[in-house]
């Protein structure tokens, strides 16, 4: 089955400030950018790869206009660069409206195998770089009185998986850290929520994925196909934008299976 054709943008974040990690190249990061601009927000990307985050910037900057988008290159397991992420978005556009928290690692290893440092790198990136971000986010959003922070789980949260205890474990705590910083954020004016893919194919998947196993991860989707980047995108810009205002503390499964 193909794609759905692509949805055009209806202004549902006009003007909003939107900071989005993981934002470089053709993952969900980068769709969720465009998504964000196609939709009127001026938007600050963030990547550990300054060199995809430097052709991702130019292009985008080619298409929305110099004024609506920049960049800076954030390592999120390092609390100075986060920080600086944040005072840039402030500096630059003069509030946070919206944050995007996408960045995370994945790979495949048994956990008979496995090395501390893998477990370690895994878990510092995916689950304590969210909570990184999502806190620096919080006390801008509290002198504001408003925001909405969005956070990317997995359906692997849910759902067991061999090789996948590191990633899982991550996933897993990406989706209570957003249960209960919601509780707490709530007092403050700010949702927080969170997407749970199940299967988004983009570029950086492919190389660490075995074509047999995405093979069989796509049988089982009832569309029989996996999802694009933009798909998981709109979900993302329905949780930034005002039509979920009622909404705190879900996570929201994107997937076209039984997570």
């Amino acid at each position: 089955m193909t794609p759905p054709p692509y949805v055009p943008g209806h202004d549902l974040l006009k003007d909003r400030v939107v900071v989005i990690t993981a934002a470089a190249g053709a993952g969900i990061g980068g769709a969720t950018a465009r998504r964000c601009l196609e939709e009127g927000a001026r938007v600050l990307i963030s990547d550990a790869h300054e060199r995809r985050l430097g052709q991702s910037l130019a292009e985008l900057e080619k298409e929305f206009g110099t004024d609506r988008v920049a960049a800076l290159p954030c390592d999120v397991t390092s609390e100075e660069q986060v920080q600086a992420l944040y005072e840039l978005a402030v500096e630059r556009f003069g509030r946070i409206d919206v944050a995007v928290n996408n960045a995370g690692l994945g790979g495949t290893a048994d956990l008979v195998d496995m090395q501390d440092d893998q477990w370690h790198r895994v878990l510092d990136i995916t689950l304590n770089g969210t909570m990184r971000c999502t806190r620096a986010a919080l006390r801008r959003m509290r002198d504001q009185g408003s925001g909405v922070i969005v956070n990317n789980a997995s359906v692997i949260g849910w759902r067991a998986q061999k090789g996948q205890s590191h990633y899982a474990a991550a996933k897993a705590g990406v989706m209570a850290l957003t249960r209960c910083a919601a509780l707490e954020a709530a007092d403050l004016g700010v949702r927080i929520n969170a997407v749970s893919p199940s299967l988004a194919m983009h570029p950086h998947l492919v190389k660490v994925t075995s074509e047999k196993l995405l093979e069989e991860l796509t049988r089982r989707e009832a569309f029989g196909r996996y999802a694009e980047p933009w798909e998981v995108a709109n979900v993302i810009v329905f949780l930034a934008s005002d039509y979920s205002s009622y909404m705190t503390g879900e996570v929201v499964s994107v997937s076209s299976q039984r997570a």
